[in-house]
């Protein structure tokens, strides 16, 4: 039997209702082409909330608890099991294009990181390195979003070589010279964007291996929604006048959750007792005194940003059809995580772990076997994308793999493979560390060595404006949904071999 392909194309911090299919305010025709064309997923979740830990969950079908990227600023092990492998062993070729996020920008002795500076910024490592990478036989990479002076490596290179080379003018010092507090419009010329980049690659391995008749894992990785907000022209201004529908806070929301969502709305709120580390907390700081003005400026260039990160999505599934390979690869959207950009008085990212930032777009799409034009309400979660790529693929399930499969779901065979999905978030030792389920109504956020929480019913409270973790009418639901949460916790132990003895 033909192998099938696996295109997995990633956005970065992207809002689950940033999809024009869901979103009049929106504009993604090509991803609206590949709902049409496929399944979109309404109840898709993240296994955390941040870049690093959710990254290696995708190719290593485990929670960040089990891989061991347990937040940023740590690295996947090198000796993780990832999907990679199994595709590599199976005859198939393997890259990834563009962000990676597996390893931290800071090295050490104990800790190397190939993601760190001044390595980033060795064009002439970057032009030799042709190891493997986390199970990827083949990776063009870089690390920046928008004009950070993290820019390098292989995006670095190529914009080099397409006669870009004062590449520097368009990022912040110490690398380049653009002034970061020019905000939201980036000269840098479209066509050396590194939406660009990423599509003329994933293009040319497209055409490659096309060429050569090889099956492939591709993962074409963007950069974009993450802020910082900036794009180039017209993109910026695509949304200024338009009609948008800005989030806000409503008042006496954060009355009843944890301390730390109420700091956010105090200009003075102090959140030193959270740091153990030293190292950045995200989302740990206020959040107000942002202007409605401001708010919808932000967003406007976040949407921009999705609309000319869609218009290089479609240059990829353009090559896919003149390459004849449509019909054979299984390619699936998503995001790492989600974004506020306002909702509940909130920006970026953070211990909050709302709708807004751990549910995720989805899409998947396989001409005659994905039923086309779905719309499928069943709970996923991006764990299991690793193990779903092998099963379409028709290749075993590592034992280490504790996702599940979905492709019963995917192709219409089955209702749900899941009733719950669980999000981490341990972004310090002990003083940030959270874990959320969600099942089909309700959703249970629980703390390291704290008494509060969250409980939010979904079904009659949509926008999580009511906790009701201290309601007196809700404490048998607490419970219950207590018991629920532990269950899963308990049954997503990783199990490396099945008992094939009695001693």
């Amino acid at each position: 039997m033909e192998k099938r392909n696996i295109l997995l194309i990633t956005s970065d911090q992207q809002h689950y209702m940033t999809l024009g299919i869901l979103n009049p305010e929106i504009e993604t025709p090509n991803l609206d082409r590949l709902a049409r064309q496929g399944m979109l997923f309404q109840r898709a979740y993240c296994p955390n909330p941040t870049c690093t830990p959710t990254r290696a969950s995708l190719i290593t079908g485990q929670y960040p608890s089990q891989h061991g990227a347990w937040t940023l600023g740590t690295k996947l092990p090198e000796s993780a099991h990832v999907v990679g492998d199994d595709f590599h062993q199976a005859g198939y070729k393997t890259a990834l294009i563009g962000k990676a996020h597996f390893q931290p920008t800071r090295s050490t002795e104990e800790y190397p990181s190939l993601e760190s500076m001044p390595i980033l910024q060795d064009l002439e490592f970057w032009k030799k390195f042709h190891d493997p990478f986390y199970g990827f036989d083949h990776v063009e990479l870089a690390r920046n979003h928008t004009y950070e002076h993290l820019v390098g490596q292989h995006y670095a290179l190529w914009m080099e070589e397409k006669g870009l080379k004062n590449w520097r003018d368009y990022f912040t010092p110490p690398t380049g010279t653009w002034d970061p507090k020019k905000l939201y419009h980036w000269d840098i010329p479209e066509e050396y964007h590194y939406d660009a980049w990423i599509a003329d690659r994933s293009m040319a391995m497209l055409e490659q291996y096309a060429k050569e008749d090889q099956p492939f894992f591709l993962w074409s990785s963007f950069f974009d929604p993450h802020p910082d907000y900036l794009a180039p022209s017209p993109w910026d201004t695509m949304y200024d006048n338009r009609p948008l529908t800005v989030p806000h806070l409503t008042p006496g929301e954060h009355d009843h959750n944890p301390p730390h969502f109420q700091l956010t709305q105090q200009p003075d709120g102090d959140f030193s007792s959270y740091k153990e580390t030293g190292w950045y907390l995200h989302g740990m700081h206020p959040h107000c005194g942002q202007s409605e003005e401001q708010i919808r400026k932000n967003m406007s260039v976040y949407y921009g940003m999705v609309s000319l990160m869609d218009k290089y999505i479609g240059k990829i599934l353009d090559k896919l059809d003149e390459l004849g390979l449509t019909d054979k690869t299984l390619v699936i959207f998503t995001t790492d995580h989600g974004h506020f950009f306002g909702q509940h008085g909130l920006h970026a990212k953070g211990p909050f772990l709302y709708e807004d930032m751990i549910r995720v777009p989805m899409i998947a799409r396989l001409p005659g076997v994905i039923p086309a034009g779905t719309r499928n309400g069943a709970i996923q979660s991006l764990v299991d994308i690793a193990p779903t790529m092998l099963d379409f693929a028709g290749l075993p399930i590592p034992h280490t793999m504790t996702g599940v499969s979905e492709k019963a779901v995917w192709s219409g065979e089955a209702e749900s493979a899941r009733d719950h999905a669980l999000c981490e978030h341990h972004h310090e030792p002990t003083t940030i560390h959270l874990r959320t389920y969600v099942d089909k109504r309700y959703k249970l956020t629980v703390y390291y060595n704290q008494t509060y929480g969250e409980l939010f019913d979904l079904e009659q409270d949509p926008g999580e404006i009511h906790n009701l973790w201290d309601d007196p009418d809700s404490q048998q639901l607490k419970t219950e949904l207590l018991m629920k949460y532990i269950w899963a916790d308990l049954g997503r132990e990783e199990m490396w071999m099945p008992r094939i003895s009695g001693a």
